[in-house]
């Protein structure tokens, strides 16, 4: 699912190609992807996009009262094209088309989440706001506030978008990693020094990310949006090793979201447990990596 970086480049691609143009024309491939009933969707056809802005992990376009809200979920992505280019049959679900060109929005995945909705007015808008603070601009003592507000693992709290706004599965790895913290570590726990550590990994990782993608992109539109990027500490790097100690990064699976991080760097040496897993293997469960590696070894 796109993050904050990966979002934050979106519209900083939206806005170079369609700030100010009149949208001319709507074409919806699928009438799952639409979300709403009022306003029309046609409404749009005609108004000039005059601003864009992020909510959470939404993509929001602002057309004077009315707003597009758009949110990608794990699979959707947008393409930039020529004009009135077609929808690609299988995974298209919508094109907007332009006088410089058509923005065609995709889902490559057999469930179709990705949505849109046509919102009137700034205060139907902020309905869709779950009220997670946005971290990059935040203080030490907000950031406190709200990582503290419930005692969860830091892994949910990070990716928990009533608390902080935008962060999901991949860069929650990325700022951990870089804190020296468990993913399994309650937030509660943690030290007013730690909470600082945390605070700067976030904002740190947040924004080096954002900048990184912005560069690497240049004036091109962004065609390769996904969660495993190139130099990336421990997501999506299961079995390579860790950039700082070179241990091999760990994971615990959870249905479709995962847990990367480097045993050495962040839990001391243990290896963490999915409870489904540990629950099953009991006594058998590895504890240590040098546990680990003689298991491998006997087997």
């Amino acid at each position: 699912m796109p993050e904050l970086p990966d979002v934050e480049l979106y519209i900083s691609s939206l806005r170079k190609r369609i700030a100010g143009q009149p949208l001319e024309r709507v074409r919806l491939a699928t009438p799952f992807l639409l979300r709403s009933v009022e306003p029309r969707l046609d409404s749009v056809e005609g108004r000039a996009v005059t601003g864009f802005r992020r909510i959470g992990k939404r993509i929001v376009w602002e057309m004077d009262d009315i707003f597009l809200v758009f949110h990608l979920m794990i699979a959707g992505r947008f393409k930039w094209r020529d004009c009135d280019a077609t929808i690609p049959r299988k995974v298209g679900l919508a094109a907007f088309d332009f006088a410089n060109g058509s923005l065609i929005l995709t889902e490559a995945a057999t469930q179709k989440r990705a949505s849109l909705h046509v919102v009137q007015g700034v205060e139907s808008l902020a309905s869709f706001d779950p009220g997670g603070i946005d971290v990059v601009t935040s203080d030490i003592s907000t950031f406190m506030e709200a990582l503290q507000k419930e005692n969860h693992t830091l892994k949910r709290a990070l990716t928990d978008p009533h608390l902080f706004s935008g962060i999901g599965n991949a860069y929650s790895d990325e700022i951990l990693h870089r804190a020296k913290l468990s993913p399994f570590r309650l937030t509660r726990q943690l030290e007013a020094n730690e909470i600082s550590v945390l605070h700067a990994a976030t904002v740190s990782t947040l924004t080096e990310w954002t900048d990184r993608l912005r560069r690497e992109t240049g004036d091109a539109f962004p065609e390769k949006v996904t969660a495993f990027r190139e130099g990336m500490a421990v997501h999506g790097r299961f079995g390579k090793p860790c950039p700082r100690c070179s241990t091999p990064v760990q994971r615990i699976v959870h249905g479709e979201h995962e847990a990367n991080y480097c045993p050495v760097c962040q839990t001391d040496g243990r290896l963490l447990a999915d409870r489904a897993l540990s629950k099953l293997l009991k006594d058998d469960w590895p504890k240590t990596l040098d546990e680990l590696e003689r298991r491998k070894r006997s087997g």
